[in-house]
């Protein structure tokens, strides 16, 4: 099973920035790695939700589009509410 998700980068950084993003049910993540700059992006959080629920969604590459591009990525570490049943940042590293 492969996971494609489509991601937008975002110049709105802090944590107001991401409370707003959270509000609006999108994911603040960050990608990094293989030698290039870090990106800040976001994500629907409904499809990751889902997604989330397999366990191939741990073990394999996912595919990030950013801007047009397709970038290959592992999930590193995903922060969850610690009530809510909701993401609220994720880290990719580049493959």
């Amino acid at each position: 099973m492969s996971f494609v998700f489509q991601a937008e980068v975002r110049s709105d950084l802090g944590k107001g920035a991401s409370r707003r993003l959270r509000h609006a049910d999108l994911v603040p993540a960050i990608v990094y790695g293989a030698g290039k700059e870090a990106v800040s992006v976001t994500l629907d959080h409904k499809k990751l939700i889902l997604a989330q629920e397999k366990p191939e969604f741990y073990s394999s590459e996912l595919t990030l589009v950013i801007n047009g591009e397709e970038v290959k990525v592992n999930v590193k570490a995903i922060q969850r509410h610690p009530v809510r049943y909701k993401l609220v940042h994720l880290d990719f590293v580049r493959v």
